[in-house]
Order: structure tokens, then C-alpha cells, then sequence
């Protein structure tokens, strides 16, 4: 009886990290496919309409290690409940207040929201699964890749009969059912070693360790391509001859391929743990889609986005494993993915920005796809500096 009880509480408790991470990116992903429609209704430049998603990752940048913080002075569970609801609340505000400060301000909340969940979450992994991560790294992974996925995809669709308003608030919904899951989890997971507690340690610091400094810039340039595609494949979709509608199908394509990938790679790592070999596998493909995107025709966007979408689904996973790869703890951990968090999330966050001030400058994306570009030889740059090191 105890064994049928244990496993529905760890079922339950996988079941409530899926539903966390599934809040983790719509706010931000809804944005992409509403960025011409924004921008002509609210009388914004690129350069401004693209802050919507620069703000987020910014603050996730920022605020990252305050999840070490918040964990010891209110507890795991607590704190994300709390954060939950802060994600809820301030999407639901864009339906009833759609002007640009609006905006902003939510995405800057949200943006802190998601910035303290994340290490929490890998920290909770490591606790409760230590001898699973992979699997539950993917499944961290496929959460968040799913809600942008929905996101993506979806707010266009409420967008043609409700307008952006409506598409954007709309995702408010997915708080609500991750904190009715959330408050119902065990405290504890039984299947965790019993020396464990709720509020993890501090650890060293791990900003004197090189290795950890890889995984910092690894992270951020896999997290700069991932946010520029969010943000910038629909605008290129259009440029080449696309509708809107079409463009937020091209997105939720390569979002739909991402969240595949996000689960079924992470699985393959115990038969093939060479993490080198998988970057520079998940990076062919990247590269193979953004040549495509450079020089063929409108159709082959559709191709494109599918590879790209491979390319996102294996690098999220092996850059969220990293920090848990390489230490013993939850609370080594919870420094580790907060600090590689907090500087990654640094480094990509101007990057959407940046596109669109080009994009304001020259007209088109020639330059935004060979900082695509550039962002892949410098993650081949560190991983293989992480192998070296390893």
C-alpha cells in the first residue's frame, strides 16, 4: 500500500514540475507571433516592440540568484506558488490594460517570476531525482517547450477573433492550473534520499570556477538563439512573402519539433553520453536551417524552422544538465544553474533588441542571420572547452 501511495506522490510531484515549467515561457512566446500587430496598433518601432522580450530574459538574467535566497527565507514550495501566481496575474493584466507601459512592466514582473522558478526548479530535480535528472531535466524542458509551442501557435489564432489583447492575457489560464497542482504536491518526494531538507544550504561560490564559466556563455548563446528565433522567425516568415497566420504556423512548427526534442534526446543520453557529439549533432542542424532561411525559397522556410526546432530541443536539455552534471548536491546545483543562469540570460537578453535595431537600420535580416550564425561557432567554441576541462 505505501509503494502505490509513494508512487502517486512522485507521479504527482513530476506532474507538478511539468505544469510549472509549462508557465515558464508563454508570456514571453505569445509576444513573437503579435509583434507587426503591437507595433502597427500601439505606434511602436522594432527597436521598441522587441523590448517585450528583451525585458523578460533580462530580468531572468538578473534575478536569477535570488531563487538561492528566496529558497532559504520562504521555502521551495512556497516561493513558487507565490511566483506563480505573480505570472498569472501580470499576463492577465495585458487583456484589460494593452497599452505599451502595460506591456513592459508585465514583462518585467514576469520576467523576474521566471528568472527565481528556474534554478528552483533544477535545484528541486537534483534533490528529489538525483539519480534520474536526465529524465526529469527533460521533462523540465518539455514543459517549457510545450508552452511556448501553445503559446505560439495559439495566440494567433485568438488573435483573428479577439484580437492581441485577448491572445496575450489569455495564457493567465496556465497559472492558474499549475497552482492548483503545485499547493496539492507532497512537501517532500519520497522517492528523495531521507537526509534531504525543504530550504537547501549555501554553497561555495562556484564565479571562481573556470568550467562553471563555460557553462555561463554556453548557456547564454544557446538561450540568444533560442530568444531571437522566438522573437524574430515570424517577422522573417513575413519578410519572405508570408501572412501572419503563416508565420505563427512556421513558429509553432519549429516550437512543435523543439518539445520533441526536448524529451526524446535527453533519453538517448544514457546510451550516448558524449555531450560534445550531441551539440555538434543538434548544431548541424541549426546551421543546415538558418542557410535555408539565407538563400533558398519561401517555401523552405517550413524545412527550416523543423531543423531549427531540433537544434533548440537538444541544446535547452544539455545546457540545463550541465550545471547538475558537474556537481554532488541540490545546493551545489541550485548556485551553479543560478549563476549560469543569471549570465546567460545577460548575455542573450539585448540580442532580440539588437535584431530589431538592425532590422530599424538595413531593412532586413541579413545580419540577424549571421549573428545566428555566430552565436553556433562560439557554443562549439565552449563546449568544446567544457569537454577539455571535464
Amino acid at each position: 500500500m505505501n509503494n502505490t501511495v509513494d508512487q502517486r506522490a512522485v507521479t504527482w510531484t513530476i506532474f507538478a514540475i511539468l505544469l510549472v515549467a509549462l508557465n515558464l515561457r508563454p508570456a514571453i512566446s505569445s509576444i513573437g507571433p503579435m509583434l507587426e500587430p503591437i507595433r502597427t496598433d500601439l505606434l511602436l518601432t522594432n527597436g521598441q516592440v522587441s523590448l517585450l522580450t528583451a525585458v523578460p530574459v533580462l530580468c531572468m538574467g538578473l534575478f536569477a540568484p535570488a531563487a538561492i535566497v528566496f529558497n532559504r527565507r520562504f521555502g521551495l514550495k512556497p516561493s513558487i506558488g507565490f511566483l506563480l501566481a505573480v505570472i498569472g496575474l501580470f499576463t492577465l493584466t495585458r487583456g484589460f490594460w494593452p497599452t505599451y507601459a502595460s506591456l513592459l512592466i508585465s514583462s518585467f514582473f514576469i520576467g523576474i517570476a521566471i528568472a527565481i522558478i528556474g534554478p528552483m526548479l533544477s535545484a528541486m530535480i537534483k534533490r528529489d531525482f538525483p539519480f534520474r535528472t536526465a529524465s526529469l531535466i527533460g521533462v523540465y524542458s518539455f514543459g517549457m517547450g510545450l508552452g511556448a509551442t501553445l503559446a505560439a501557435g495559439l495566440t494567433s489564432v485568438v488573435y483573428a477573433n479577439s484580437g492581441w489583447p485577448i491572445g496575450l492575457a489569455v495564457w493567465s489560464a496556465l497559472a492558474l492550473l499549475a497552482i492548483i497542482v503545485w499547493v496539492r504536491m507532497p512537501t517532500s518526494n519520497p522517492a528523495a534520499p531521507q537526509h534531504t531538507k525543504e530550504v537547501l544550504p549555501l554553497s561555495g561560490s562556484p564565479w571562481k570556477n573556470r568550467k562553471a564559466w563555460y557553462m555561463l556563455l554556453f548557456f547564454g548563446f544557446q538561450s540568444a538563439l533560442f530568444f531571437s528565433m522566438l522573437t524574430w522567425l515570424a517577422p522573417i516568415a513575413i519578410d519572405k512573402g508570408m501572412t501572419v497566420l503563416a508565420a505563427g504556423g512556421v513558429v509553432t512548427l519549429m516550437t512543435a519539433v523543439q518539445i520533441v526534442c526536448n524529451i526524446s534526446i535527453p533519453m538517448l543520453f544514457g546510451r550516448f553520453p558524449n555531450r560534445f557529439v550531441w551539440v555538434l549533432i543538434v548544431l548541424g542542424f541549426a546551421v543546415a536551417g538558418i542557410l535555408l532561411l539565407m538563400y533558398a525559397a519561401t517555401w523552405t522556410v517550413w524545412p527550416a524552422a523543423a531543423m531549427i526546432g531540433v537544434a533548440l530541443g537538444g541544446l535547452f536539455p544539455i545546457a540545463l544538465l550541465m550545471p547538475l552534471d558537474a556537481t554532488d548536491s541540490a545546493d551545489e546545483a541550485n548556485s551553479w544553474a543560478a549563476m549560469t543562469q543569471s549570465g546567460g540570460y545577460l548575455i542573450s537578453a539585448f540580442m532580440p533588441f539588437i535584431i530589431g535595431l538592425i532590422y530599424d537600420q538595413t531593412g532586413n535580416h541579413d545580419i540577424t542571420l549571421l549573428m545566428f550564425l555566430a552565436f553556433i561557432a562560439l557554443m562549439i567554441v565552449f563546449a568544446h572547452l567544457l569537454q577539455k576541462n571535464a
